[in-house]
């Protein structure tokens, strides 16, 4: 009788070889920067906003997968749903009938979408903006697409098009006709849209490269832009979207707005099953798909499976009976308030900001002689190191994991899972300002640390 396939005895025989089949067998570069950076940690366990390493640390995750684990790890409505879905054995992907789930995903999702009519669903965030631009460029008849410096909106050839960061760009021309302009540049936003071929803009409301918010009136006023050119607004809600700012989607904080095209994805998914949706205005799905010749002219083949729709479903449940957007709100405030009281106790600390919780804390030059010389060195080997250098010991020290808010930059992000609590963000700023401390001291080991990421970037040139 042939072995039935052992999950668990496979981890148990092979789950100690991770590093290596990486290096061998996927992004090589992967765990190298890992073992550079000492985030080459082997973890075992993970529950909520915490995870556990081989060795039963506890560790905050402050990073929430680039803001996947919305409602953290295991969430035990999204979990008890997937073995729902799957003990139901329900005839899935037929491709050639209307399955109720995905229906009931879409009129739950529309409920928290005002002016918003119909979704479609696909697998990813890049397919999401994949999607909305398509639709843009057939329901308008124009080719062109603006977007904004700095954006990030997917790696896929379309998304990567409108990405604003030329080093995920460089190489993989031609893309599609595109322009950037700088986020809140109206005038920009109008001399483009004069020329007559621009199909939409596509926009962050909260960029997460450098956690930069659209100015306040940004996105109404390149709305009416728009749509007196006959353009289309398209919101990129990925990251932002689905509570992270404290509300369900960061552009409902300014009123007036309403998008044409909204791309969610990330937190939709309850962190298991991979989905991306793309919730649009009727006449312009009815522009799409115009026929039933057409019935199929965007589709994928895994959109809409009944394991991803059911993990939506549950999340938007949990949000609601938990009140999850309120509790952003609250507990976004209490830590970016907290972090804003130590700015002037730190020179090296430049700004806190951000919405809910997604929020970015920058460093900044020093006035004392000491602190700059040392700033300047980093600063001249490679911008960002100085972050990096916080980043490190957060983790090391203090079993905190945060991320750098992009290449270049002295900016670290915080995306935690939407459920951290009052204790969580205690943790969180005890550790850091003992980080601060740290570097403001003029010595220890994170400027010990710092000269290690001095000589490996020169290396590297």
């Amino acid at each position: 009788m042939t072995k039935e396939f052992d999950l668990a005895a496979l981890l148990a025989e092979r789950g100690a070889e991770r590093y290596e089949l990486h290096t061998r067998y996927l992004n090589h570069q992967l765990p190298r920067m890992l073992h550079t950076i000492g985030f080459d940690k082997v973890y075992v366990r993970a529950e909520g906003a915490h995870f556990w390493d081989a060795d039963g640390g506890d560790h905050l995750d402050m990073l929430a997968g680039f803001g996947v684990m919305g409602l953290g790890r295991h969430h035990p409505v999204v979990r008890q749903a997937l073995h729902d879905v799957l003990d139901a054995s329900l005839a899935d992907l037929t491709r050639f009938d209307c399955q109720p789930l995905p229906g009931l995903l879409a009129e739950k999702l529309l409920a928290h979408s005002p002016h918003l009519d119909r979704v479609f669903f696909g697998n990813s965030g890049t397919e999401a903006v994949e999607t909305a631009l398509k639709f843009a460029r057939y329901a308008t008849g124009k080719p062109r697409v603006l977007y904004c410096s700095h954006a990030f909106h997917g790696l896929t050839t379309g998304s990567l098009s409108v990405n604003g960061e030329d080093g995920f760009r460089d190489g993989f021309a031609p893309l599609l006709p595109d322009t950037a302009i700088e986020l809140g540049d109206l005038d920009a936003l109008e001399r483009e849209l004069r020329k007559g071929d621009v199909a939409a803009f596509v926009v962050e409301p909260i960029q997460g490269k450098g956690v930069h918010e659209a100015p306040p009136g940004f996105l109404r006023a390149a709305q009416e832009l728009l749509h007196a050119r006959g353009a289309l607004l398209i919101v990129d809600e990925v990251q932002t979207g689905l509570g992270r700012t404290g509300d369900f989607y960061a552009y409902q904080h300014e009123d007036g707005v309403e998008p044409d095209l909204v791309c969610v994805a990330k937190a939709l998914s309850g962190g298991y099953v991979p989905v991306g949706a793309t919730l649009g205005k009727d006449w312009i799905f009815k522009k799409v798909y115009s026929s039933m010749d057409r019935v199929l002219v965007h589709s994928a083949s895994f959109g809409s499976n009944a394991q991803a729709m059911a993990a939506g479903l549950a999340v938007l449940s949990v949000m609601e009976n938990e009140g999850t957007v309120a509790h952003v709100r609250r507990i976004g405030e209490l830590l970016s308030s907290r972090l804003k009281e130590l700015v002037p106790r730190y020179e090296l600390l430049k700004e806190i900001r951000g919405r809910g919780l997604m929020i970015g804390i920058e460093f900044g030059r020093p006035s004392s002689l000491g602190l700059r010389s040392r700033w300047t060195m980093l600063q001249a080997a490679r911008k960002g190191l100085f972050a990096q250098m916080v980043v490190v010991p957060l983790l090391q020290r203090h079993r905190i994991l945060t991320q750098v808010s992009g290449d270049h930059l002295e900016v670290i992000k915080l995306i935690p899972p939407l459920i951290i609590d009052e204790e969580d963000v205690d943790r969180f700023v005890t550790a850091f300002t003992a980080a601060m401390d740290d570097a403001h001291g003029g010595g220890g080991l994170m400027w010990d640390f710092g000269k290690t990421l001095v000589k490996q970037a020169v290396a590297q040139r």
